[in-house]
């Protein structure tokens, strides 16, 4: 049995910085993740997807933010649990006892979920020989953005993942972006920039198309779309991306008597704390009136669960709020002299 004063599940951005957040105030935790790799939908989705919205960080991928989150931590030493997926929460006494998939046992007076939306799955193609080339020449994530360079692409989405990656891919490759209505769910900045490259022929630009059906012997050849009124279109291409969004499911979560709406997990917004004293959501996970998904929401939701979990994890001290900038113990912590 592991004792530790929070466990973190989810080693993507948020539980990173929730785990920096519990050590700089004195606490302990540990991280587990049913992933093989640290950096939750970052690594596994958008690895080389520029992210723009990390204040002070103009822009960065989701492997350099995981990179430099990685490095944050580095001073604190911090135990993951990877490849393990959380089943059994159970209260004994006052402390929670957690259980993994691989009989790893935990006690802690604190659990902050930080799994992104839980456990997830591309939606996919409709037509059943797309599932020939899956994983080859049809994809719904980009994991190297390199093995596209001077081919075809023909994406398909109307959100801000097929929007941005047909912006960063016609940088170095023929862009086909296929939506199936007029207008995008996507930033209008984006937005802005792919018609601003249609116009000058770096994207070519279907709106109200569909996959009709993937063709090629060896390897995928060429594609045919569909419009509303249709009329059908044949497009040459090497690869197909594909960005529908993710069918999520909550795995074992749903089951932990936790106050669960539409796949997320109701929070206050004091603590982050759900209707399970001592169980806080922060991230994608958690929802309250106002919420925005993004990553430094997500910070921020961290850092105050983390100064939560301090009453449960040390019920005779009291919590002080330091400065990181004046603060002698903030910096022994870290390392700075």
């Amino acid at each position: 049995m592991i004792k530790t004063d929070a466990l973190i599940i989810g080693a993507g951005p948020t539980g990173l910085f929730t785990a920096h957040q519990l050590k700089l105030i004195g606490l302990n935790c540990e991280i587990v993740d049913n992933l093989d790799k640290i950096g939750g939908q970052c690594i596994e989705l958008y690895p080389d997807k520029p992210i723009y919205d990390i204040p002070a960080i103009p822009e960065c991928t989701g492997e350099e933010l995981t990179k430099n989150l990685i490095e944050q931590l580095k001073p604190f030493n911090i135990k993951f649990h990877l490849s393990e997926r959380v089943d059994q929460v159970k209260k004994v006494n006052d402390n929670w006892n957690v259980q993994t998939n691989k009989g790893t046992e935990f006690s802690t007076p604190n659990v902050i979920i930080a799994g992104g939306v839980g456990s997830f799955e591309p939606r996919k193609f409709a037509p059943k020989e797309c599932a020939n080339y899956e994983n080859k020449s049809i994809l719904y994530s980009v994991k190297d953005k390199y093995i596209f360079k001077g081919k075809t692409v023909s994406i398909f989405g109307g959100g801000d993942s097929a929007l941005d990656w047909a912006i960063e891919l016609s940088k170095d490759s023929k862009v086909n972006l296929i939506h199936r209505r007029d207008e995008f769910r996507g930033a209008q900045l984006s937005v802005n920039k792919v018609n601003e490259l249609k116009e000058i022929g770096k994207i070519n630009l279907y709106t109200k198309y569909q996959l009709k059906s993937v063709n090629g012997k060896n390897k995928l050849e060429n594609i045919e779309i569909i419009s509303d009124n249709k009329e059908v279109k044949k497009l040459d291409t090497d690869y197909v991306l594909g960005f529908f969004g993710l069918i999520m499911q909550l795995g074992p979560i749903a089951e932990w008597g936790l106050n669960i709406d539409k796949k997320t997990v109701a929070v206050d917004t004091e603590k982050f704390e759900t209707n399970q004293k001592g169980i806080y959501a922060v991230g994608d996970i958690c929802s309250y009136p106002g919420k925005l998904k993004l990553i430094l929401s997500g910070f921020h939701e961290g850092a105050l669960a983390a100064r939560a979990c301090f009453k449960l994890a040390r019920p005779n001290e009291k919590y002080r709020f330091e400065f990181t900038t004046s603060s002698k113990t903030i910096k022994d912590r870290l390392g700075v002299k």
